[in-house]
């Protein structure tokens, strides 16, 4: 709808104007300056007045897009600290070895990345002489996630610097005989350099922000002091195009995280070719930084581009730049010049004129390689107004030419990402181009040499010196001492005697068992729970007075229910993190907190609470992450199994994660039946993480909510609680020639396994043990061990087949997991094996309706006993018929 003259409605026509003929001769000059000068000189103007409005404060919306160049005009450029010559022979021997390492890898197949390394070296190499605080100074250092496909450039820096040597390049993804480096960055597997995994894409960025946001959570709660850590992330363009590259934006500017920077290398290139082939991604990138609140540095042109900008009187190359498309642009990058004076200065007459004033040599330099990313004066100053900018984080944009100085070859061609060699020529030709003393006889063997200056050059005293200056070598990771005390027996006590008549969750025996160790005065201010927004259904609303749910505002409202006893408490100091509907984001939190034990010398124990149908399965790249990045910390599905969570149906219904969690080498899985059990094994697991001789493992713990009477702790079970299983209950035979059978359960299934003992008892005469299997995933991995020790000559028996030696009759497993997951250990039990689980798609229903639908509940146990002992002559084949007529199955 319009109103009586043709103009559409605008928001502005709801706000009151004190001066409508002022307000019409504003817009009377801006028809004026269309009329005349032409839209684009109106546009412009407009712009400018934005900007301005900007600068000076006024409460305008932001502008999402400028103009498609530099932020920083080169006028505008601080000067250089440093010695520039210098600084560029370092990094023509960084390049040169990147690209040697890879091809002469490639001898063996084991591939390797050249390009992007190429094309971001003054991204690295301009913060590693200038910005990048190493860990031997005051405080923590900086953190710097690194873009994973540029490693071989940081190895080649590390070569040079004399941390790493030639036989290290020559073992470039060859890791098996122990000497090698690994692909990417895995902190795991070449811990004393890498300290966070990134090249699982999208991982690092999200875990940039979690960690800048954690650097402020450990300086608000007066643990460690890091006013002086600057995260910095590398990220490529087409990176962006994860969902977790972007998932925390707002998180980021919502709480100021000036201590954060992103370096995105727009090559405008991905794996397979152009990031944004019919549009601009610098463009898409800063509006949408800019619209999450990010301060955005554009470092796109080079020096060589100033001429062109100083001509443009009539705006005509700002135009253009604004409607090539990327695709276009990388076109232009490997065709000659004529191609672009027609195809790109041909598209309006006033370019054609500004071509005309332009040398064939200087567009080749312009469109060939003057790219802000290539030039180190304009990266550091990107860098320095970057590091110093405050109250946002800030974006750097920086335009490179993906395989830069690779030559033709590889330059700007779309498939350079998997190309991973040169010849010999083309070293030749990059040899000459960044003027290395690299003689033709080096490559008599066939090979590409390494090249160094020597390590009492200028330049390796250079590099030295900077990097001393800024705190010692990078990337670096240092392991600090995690040893905390044991905290008082006393949390864990109340948990051992259970619960009497009361009926309580292990999910609420979890969280009340750390409640009491937050309390502990020694460690409890190191634990950290996090959470995404279900607090209340896990119990947790206890926590929140008490502890606080930590924001760097504090609380700056009167919460609604603040008259309540366990009131919504946010505080500057709280301890609880809160993330909201985000588990990946809670997960980046778990992974920032569970290895600040390096990252800053504070060993913090977090424990993540979910439902655990969205833990492995929505977040398993990072546990994978986590478990690369040698985390330790208590992760707990909580609401677990396909059939406890009454009513939610499929989406909700975890009968898997178990056998998910099984996989990874670092988690440690458990699966408690009782508060004591949970006690036990919580208790373990900070003896065995954070104790004198801590191991780089996580827990995984699933819990229940199922509320049930609590037994007291019988007497000598805690190794068994802690290997996996242990007898609960011993069947008592109604004779001595009764049949008899051992049934395992874990977690919630205990209780059917319980009532299927006495239904065998009763009605059957069939004596049952019923064992708590505490850990399938442990008892597996103790009897792997035991094989390899097989293997080697030794004699070692698993302790699952220790513990169920002579034991009379069949195994039934059970549990409210698939079969894989109790079938993990099947192999290594002498009895006859069996299972039931709740294998299929979950579905809604009450508790017992669902166990009676998978056929685990007691009845079903009570039948799949009789078949096995049928098998055996035990008791008639007619009792299984018998039996499922009795109970309706």
């Amino acid at each position: 709808m319009t109103d009586p003259v043709g103009k559409l409605p605008s928001e502005l026509d709801q706000l009151p104007d004190r001066d409508p003929e002022e307000t019409a001769e504003w817009a009377a000059s801006l028809d004026a300056v269309t009329k005349a000068a032409g839209p684009h000189r109106a546009a412009y103007l407009m712009r400018r007045s934005l900007q301005h409005a900007e600068g000076a404060g006024l409460a305008l919306p932001k502008l999402l897009e400028t103009d498609y160049v530099n932020t920083i005009p080169t006028a505008a450029e601080p000067a250089f600290d440093g010695d520039l010559e210098m600084e560029s022979r370092i990094t023509a021997w960084n390049r040169w070895n990147a690209a040697a390492m890879v091809t002469r890898g490639a001898r063996y197949g084991v591939g390797g990345h050249i390009a992007t390394f190429a094309s971001a070296a003054w991204l690295y190499e301009t913060g590693f002489n200038h910005f990048f605080r190493g860990k031997e100074g005051d405080g923590s250092g900086d953190q710097l996630y690194i873009q994973g496909h540029a490693s071989p450039g940081i190895y080649a820096r590390a070569f040079l610097d004399g941390r790493l040597t030639e036989q290290h390049l020559d073992n470039f993804r060859q890791e098996s005989g122990g000497e090698g480096l690994p692909s990417y960055p895995h902190p795991r597997r070449l811990p004393w350099l890498w300290e966070f995994p990134t090249v699982s894409m999208g991982l690092g960025p999200l875990s940039a922000i979690y960690q800048a946001r954690f650097n402020r959570y450990l300086a608000n709660r007066n643990i460690k002091d890091t006013a002086d850590s600057h995260v910095w992330a590398f990220l490529g363009d087409g990176e962006m195009d994860e969902p977790e590259s972007t998932a925390a934006l707002a998180l980021a500017s919502r709480e100021q995280l000036d201590n954060l920077t992103f370096v995105i290398n727009c090559n405008l290139q991905r794996l397979d070719g152009p990031v944004r082939a019919n549009f601009r991604v610098v463009q898409e990138l800063e509006a949408q930084f800019r619209g999450a609140g990010w301060n955005v540095v554009k470092t796109l042109w080079g020096n060589a581009w100033d001429e062109l900008f100083q001509l443009d009187t009539q705006g005509a190359l700002l135009r253009r730049l604004r409607e090539v498309p990327d695709a276009q642009f990388q076109t232009y990058a490997t065709r000659d010049v004529a191609y672009i004076r027609e195809h790109f200065f041909g598209a309006e007459p006033a370019l054609v004129e500004l071509a005309k004033l332009l040398t064939d040599a200087k567009i080749a330099e312009c469109f060939y390689t003057s790219r802000g990313g290539h030039e180190a004066r304009k990266v550091y100053a990107a860098y320095k107004a970057a590091v110093e900018h405050k109250g946002a984080p800030t974006v750097i944009l920086a335009q490179t030419v993906k395989g830069y100085t690779l030559g033709k070859g590889f330059e700007s061609k779309n498939a350079n990402h998997q190309m991973k060699k040169l010849s010999i020529d083309e070293f030749k030709g990059m040899r000459e181009l960044l003027g290395l003393p690299i003689p033709d006889s080096a490559f008599e063997d066939g090979l590409v040499p390494y090249g160094h200056p020597g390590a009492d050059s200028p330049e390796v005293r250079y590099l030295q010196e900077r990097r001393a200056a800024l705190g010692g070598p990078a990337p670096a990771r240092r392991v600090h001492a995690v040893a905390l005390p044991q905290p008082e027996e006393r949390a864990f006590k109340a948990l051992y005697k259970g619960s009497g008549k009361q009926e309580m969750a292990t999910t609420m025996a979890f969280v009340r068992l750390v409640k009491d160790l937050m309390r502990d005065k020694e460690t409890g201010k190191r634990w950290v729970p996090i959470v995404p927004d279900e607090a209340r259904t896990f119990g947790m609303e206890s926590l929140f007075p008490s502890a606080g749910i930590y924001s760097p505002l504090g609380q700056t409202y009167d919460p609604v229910d603040r008259d309540q006893l366990m009131y919504y408490k946010e505080a500057k100091d709280g301890q609880i993190l809160n993330e909201g509907i985000t588990e990946a984001g809670a997960m980046a939190d778990f992974i920032a907190a569970s290895t600040s034990y390096a990252t800053h010398g504070e060993a913090m124990i977090p424990f993540y609470i979910f439902y655990s149908m969205f833990g492995w399965q929505r977040t398993g790249d990072q546990m994978w992450q986590l478990a690369d990045q040698l985390g330790k910390g208590f992760i707990v599905g909580a609401t677990a199994g396909r059939t406890t969570l009454t009513g939610e149906g499929l989406q909700h219904a975890d009968g898997h994660s178990h056998l998910i969690a099984a996989t990874n080498p670092a988690s440690l899985n458990y699966d408690p039946a009782f508060a004591y059990e949970v006690a036990v094994i919580v208790k373990d697991g900070l003896r065995r993480m954070y104790g004198p001789e801590a191991e780089n493992v996580f827990y995984y713990l699933t819990v229940y909510n199922e509320p049930k009477p609590q037994p007291a702790m019988p007497e000598g079970v805690e190794e068994g609680i802690v290997k996996g299983l242990y007898r609960f209950k011993e069947g008592t035979p109604a004779k001595a020639d009764a049949p008899r059978l051992q049934l395992l359960a874990s977690g919630t299934a205990i209780h059917w396994a319980l009532q299927a003992q006495d239904l065998l008892a009763a009605d059957w005469g069939v004596t049952a043990d019923v064992w708590s299997a505490t850990s399938w995933g442990e008892l597996r991995r103790d009897a792997l061990e035991a094989d390899e020790a097989l293997l080697r000559g030794e004699q070692q028996v698993p302790y699952v087949t220790q513990a169920l030696s002579g034991a009379p009759g069949p195994v039934l497993a059970v549990s409210d997991w698939m079969r894989q997951v109790p079938d993990q250990i099947s192999q290594w039990v002498e009895q006859d094996w069996s299972s039931l689980g709740t294998d299929g798609f979950g579905l809604s229903d009450t508790r017992d309706a669902a166990r009676r639908h998978f056929g685990v509940d007691a009845q079903s146990i009570v039948v799949a006993s009789l078949a096995q002992l049928a098998k055996r002559g035990e008791v008639p084949a007619s009792a299984i018929k018998e039996a499922r007529e009795r109970y309706g199955l």
